[in-house]
C-alpha cells in the first residue's frame, strides 16, 4: 500500500501491485539492456512478462509530490520523500506506482522479477524512516537522484522490505538504473540487505544474481558476431554454412541466463546509430527478439490457462527525455515526451495503454 499525497489530492492504494508480480515462476522473462548511439547517448530497453493481464497504465509523478511509502501490515510510517524531480513511467492496476520510468534528468530504469534469490530486511529491525517496500524503490530512486553515482551514495542506509500479500506471498524483485552518462548499476536486496553492482554492459534479466551472469560469461567467450573462418581437416576445407556462423553456440531459450547472454550479444555488436528515432528503432529490433508469444512458455501443466506473455515493452531515449511503449495488443510504438508536460503540476497525470484498433488497409489505388 502508498499513499501520495500533494497539496490538492490524496491517492490511497491498496497492496494490488503485490498481488500482480506474486505468481511464482509466471513471471520471470523480464530482460532489459542499453545501447550507445554513435554521440554517446544512451537508449534504454526493457520487456515485462507476466502470466495474466496487469491491466498498465502510463504515469507522470511531477516534482514536489509528498510521497510515502507504508509499511507491514499497510501501516503508515515508514519512508517519506518529496519528489525533487519529475518521471514518466508505467504502473500497474491504475496504481501510482512506478514498476519502470525515465526522469526528467535522463535516469531511466526499472524492477524485474528475481525469485529463489531475493532476502529482504527484516522489518522488524529496519529503520522504518529508511524503509521502502519493494514495490517503491523505482518511484523513490527516479524522483530523487539525477545520475546512478547518487542513487549509489543515496542507498546507504536504506532498507528494502518484502511486503506480503496473505495469499500469494512476496514480489521477488530487483532494480537496473541507467544514466546519460552511460552508468549503470544493479541494486540487488540479497540477505537482508542491498548488494550493488556496477554495471559495464548495461544488461539485467532475472535470476540468478547478477554477479552469477557475469561468471557464465566466460562459457561464452568464443562466441562473435563475425562469421567463423573455414576449418582445415585432413587437407579439406570445411566451411561453415550459411550466415552467423560466429553465433553458433549462442543459447536461444528463454531461460534468464540464456536471455542474458542474448541480449548481451545484440547490445555490444549492435551498429550504433545518431541520437533520437534512429536509435530508438534499433533498440526496438532488439527488444523484438525477446518478444515471448502467449503459449510459449507455460508455468504449469496442470493450469493451462496460465502463459507467461510479453504484455509491454519500453524504451527510454535518456537523452531526449522521451519514454515509448509497445503493447502485446499493439504493436506500434507510442513516445510519451516527458518535456512536454508541466512538471511542476499538483497532481500524477495518468493514461491507460488501450489496444490498438484494427489496422487500416493498405491504400492501394483502385484499377
Amino acid at each position: 500500500m502508498q499513499r501520495l499525497r500533494s497539496s490538492n489530492a490524496t491517492w490511497v492504494l491498496a497492496p494490488a501491485l503485490s498481488v500482480a508480480l506474486m505468481i511464482g515462476t509466471a513471471a520471470e522473462a523480464c530482460t532489459s539492456f542499453v545501447i550507445r548511439n554513435t554521440d554517446g547517448g544512451v537508449v534504454y530497453g526493457r520487456t515485462m512478462e507476466m502470466g495474466f493481464v496487469l491491466k498498465a497504465g502510463a504515469i507522470v509523478v511531477p516534482r514536489k509530490l509528498a510521497l510515502t511509502s507504508l509499511g507491514p501490515g499497510g501501516k503508515p510510517g515508514s519512508m517519506t520523500w518529496t519528489s525533487r524531480y519529475a518521471a514518466v513511467g508505467l504502473n500497474a492496476f491504475g496504481l501510482a506506482v512506478l514498476i519502470d520510468g525515465l526522469n526528467e534528468k535522463g535516469l531511466a530504469g526499472g524492477a524485474l522479477y528475481f525469485p529463489d534469490y531475493v532476502g529482504y530486511a527484516d522489518a522488524a529491525k529496519a529503520d522504518p524512516a529508511k524503509t521502502l517496500a519493494q514495490w517503491d524503490v523505482v518511484g523513490w530512486v527516479l524522483t530523487s537522484f539525477a545520475t546512478v553515482a547518487e542513487v549509489k551514495a543515496g542507498l546507504s542506509g536504506i532498507s528494502v522490505v518484502g511486503l506480503a500479500d496473505p495469499n500469494l506471498g512476496v514480489a521477488p524483485l530487483h532494480y537496473t538504473f541507467h544514466d546519460t552518462t552511460g552508468a549503470s548499476v544493479v541494486i540487488e536486496p540479497v540477505d537482508g540487505v542491498l548488494k550493488v553492482h556496477d554495471n559495464p554492459f548495461g544488461v539485467m534479466t532475472n535470476s540468478p544474481t547478477f554477479d552469477w551472469h557475469l561468471s557464465n560469461l566466460r562459457n561464452y567467450v568464443k562466441i562473435s558476431p563475425t562469421n567463423a573462418p573455414p576449418l582445415q581437416i585432413a587437407g579439406q576445407t570445411v566451411a561453415p554454412i550459411g550466415q552467423g556462423s560466429g553465433l553458433l553456440g549462442i543459447p536461444g531459450d528463454p531461460t534468464p541466463p540464456s536471455r542474458f547472454i542474448r541480449a548481451l550479444g545484440y547490445a555490444m555488436s549492435l551498429e550504433r546509430k545518431p541520437a533520437g528515432i534512429e536509435s530508438v528503432r534499433a533498440a526496438e529490433h532488439i527488444l523484438n527478439n525477446f518478444d515471448i508469444p502467449k503459449g510459449w512458455v507455460r508455468p504449469d501443466k496442470s493450469d493451462a490457462t496460465v502463459m507467461e506473455f510479453t504484455q509491454w515493452s519500453t524504451i527510454a531515449d535518456l537523452a531526449n527525455r522521451r519514454y515509448y511503449v509497445k503493447t502485446y495488443d499493439d504493436q506500434v510504438l507510442r513516445g510519451i515526451d516527458l518535456t512536454g508536460f508541466d512538471l511542476d503540476a499538483e497532481a500524477i497525470r495518468s493514461a491507460p495503454l488501450l489496444a490498438a484498433p484494427t489496422p487500416p488497409a493498405l491504400p492501394f489505388p483502385k484499377p
